[in-house]
């Protein structure tokens, strides 16, 4: 190591603040976002312990201390809002483990987990002891739910305008039922059905116009289930594009996801916000890709965005990103799409990467703020790692590293240095709570 990166390494190790598992680890953060309505909260895997520990005890303290009224995670919407009319005390489910029933789709431990079930079960008791405008509530960002949705919006109108009900199944019907959202999509690029663009804009605007006359009655909670009717409805239209994007060549279908993420979260806040009387605060949950700004990694220079770089451009400095790095340890993932999830062991982080870098420190977990504020050593681009649902170990380099300048990707990262897999709720009758013998190769 030469003498100038070791000064540089001593500057980080002067900027980082140690976490020693104390309640006041977590003080520079919410003193960031203080004046913010938006925390964006990533995460470097969907299946790491220690990132959901410390988003849920972010989030917590972001709900007693600085009056969060919401968190929107990365999952569909309806699965979701079953959730948030739980926390509410609303709906027939009686525990959090009954109200996640709804997460059925790969992969089922990102939502279903014992981190997650014990903050539900956290904001549920929470949100007993508050008059109904002051329950914090629990959203879905993403657009997979095509027919969940139409079947969501049809469920609502049947209950307040049975003639309107009849007219969306028109609108819908176009769609028809499958058991794969993707076979619509093939379909109409391959000619062998029509498109059902008009009739879905069609039907989210019949919602939006009916409205007034749908919540004048019933009060706040009219207004919560028109507007995840209305959700739901915007859903369906995203969702048609994006199927039919999928087998096109035009679209770019993670800028239609992550626009659709975005649509949504500016949706939520301005119904929160009309809800509250006062610009409202949310937190969000989501991967690092998505949370991180793309105009400071490699997605940027080949076209594609994402909800980080796009709150920024429509809110400014009312968002703050923070991210979530590790530089080994072990993991919950599968090794193909729609695989069984294992307990995976992480490889230590390539040299050159800013994993590897924080590693150097010596600290096991650590805070650091960064923008303008980030020591000179990290503002060289560097490789990042990113592990999502799956992690592929003999093929890392190329499935799971890209080149960031992580101080313009995020305001603030988290780094816990060796961390653990994320316990699954479904299908695991034993899940190891320490790293494999074979760590670093066992897969």
């Amino acid at each position: 190591m030469t003498e100038s990166t070791n000064q540089s390494l001593q500057e980080l190790k002067q900027a980082l603040v140690p976490l020693k598992n104390r309640p006041e680890d977590y003080d520079p953060i919410l003193q960031l976002g203080r004046n913010k309505s938006l925390i964006l909260l990533g995460e470097a895997s969907h299946g790491t312990h220690e990132f959901y520990e410390a988003r849920a005890q972010i989030t917590k303290r972001l709900i007693l201390e600085q009056d969060l009224q919401a968190v929107a995670v990365e999952a569909d919407w309806p699965a979701a809002y079953r959730v948030n009319r739980y926390v509410q005390g609303l709906g027939e489910d009686t525990s959090a483990e009954q109200a996640l029933e709804d997460f059925q789709r790969f992969p089922l431990w990102m939502w279903r987990n014992t981190e997650v079930l014990e903050f539900i079960e956290w904001l549920r008791a929470h949100n007993d002891s508050l008059p109904p405008e002051r329950r914090v509530g629990f959203y879905g960002l993403d657009m997979y739910s095509l027919y969940e949705s139409i079947d969501a919006v049809l469920a609502y109108l049947d209950s307040v305008d049975a003639e309107a009900a009849e007219e969306a199944r028109r609108h819908y019907g176009c769609l028809g039922h499958m058991t794969d959202e993707q076979q619509y999509g093939l379909g109409v690029v391959t000619g062998r059905r029509p498109s059902c663009e008009d009739e879905v804009v069609a039907q989210l605007v019949e919602l939006q116009r009916k409205a007034p006359e749908y919540v004048r009655r019933d009060g706040m909670v009219a207004r919560d289930e028109q507007f995840q009717a209305e959700q739901n409805a915007r859903l369906v239209r995203n969702a048609e594009h994006y199927y039919r994007a999928m087998f096109g060549e035009r679209d770019n279908t993670w800028n239609l996801r992550d626009e659709h993420m975005t649509e949504t979260l500016a949706a939520l806040r301005e119904h929160l916000s009309a809800r509250a009387g006062k610009p409202a605060k949310l937190a969000v949950w989501e991967h690092n890709s998505h949370l991180g700004d793309a105009r400071a990694t490699q997605m940027g220079q080949r076209g594609d965005h994402n909800v980080g770089q796009l709150t920024r451009e429509r809110f400014g400095n009312e968002a703050l990103l923070v991210g979530f790095t590790t530089y080994g340890g072990a993991v919950s993932a599968a090794s193909s799409w729609g695989g069984k999830v294992q307990h995976k062991a992480v490889r230590e982080a390539l040299p050159g990467s800013y994993e590897y870098l924080f590693h150097q420190t010596g600290e096991p977990a650590f805070f650091v703020k960064l923008g303008e504020d980030a020591p000179w050593i990290l503002r060289s681009p560097r490789l990042e790692r990113a592990i999502g649902v799956l992690y592929l170990p003999h093929s890392e380099r190329a499935s799971h590293y890209f080149v960031s300048e992580l101080p313009r990707q995020f305001d603030a990262v988290f780094h816990f240095d060796r961390t653990h897999a994320l316990k699954p709720l479904d299908h695991v009758s034993k899940w190891l709570d320490e790293t494999p013998e074979t760590y670093p190769f066992g897969v």
